[in-house]
């Protein structure tokens, strides 16, 4: 069994959602010494996620974005979370819905993704800096 990990910090984005595949590969070289295993990746913020969807066409990522606003608008005045400011709070509860993790099946040293598939880092404040990554993968 092998196994490897490494943290990269991710520079500041703006909101919206980012396909960072690539830079989970470049950030964990040792990927291509497991020919059956699993990638994880993790997201150390509570405002911002992952997740896995169309790598292609970028208007899907502006639907993502115009859905996510709409199902969790800002300045609700019901929330009571507000300290950072009226995206704060929705962009914790973005967050939550996505999630902080995604679990890939590693395939002859490459992620197993889809055709179609890349990996999102779901950027929900206006600004939110940067963004660390815990990047792991094991297997034989």
């Amino acid at each position: 069994m092998k196994m490897f990990q490494q943290i990269i910090q991710l520079g500041a984005r703006k909101r919206g959602f980012h396909i960072i595949t690539a830079e989970i590969l470049h950030a964990l070289p040792q990927l291509s010494e497991i020919k059956t295993g699993m990638l994880q990746v993790f997201i150390q913020h509570t405002s911002a996620s992952l997740t896995i969807n169309e790598n292609a066409d970028p208007t899907v990522r502006k639907d993502f974005e115009t859905f996510f606003n709409k199902a969790v608008p800002q300045n609700d005045p019901d929330y009571l979370h507000n300290d950072e400011g009226p995206d704060d709070m929705p962009a914790h509860l973005k967050a939550a819905m996505l999630g902080s993790s995604v679990l890939i099946p590693v395939h002859n040293g490459r992620p197993a993704l889809g055709t179609w598939q890349g990996i999102y880092l779901c950027e929900h404040r206006d600004y939110g800096g940067a963004r660390r990554l815990v990047i792991t993968a094991w297997g034989v």
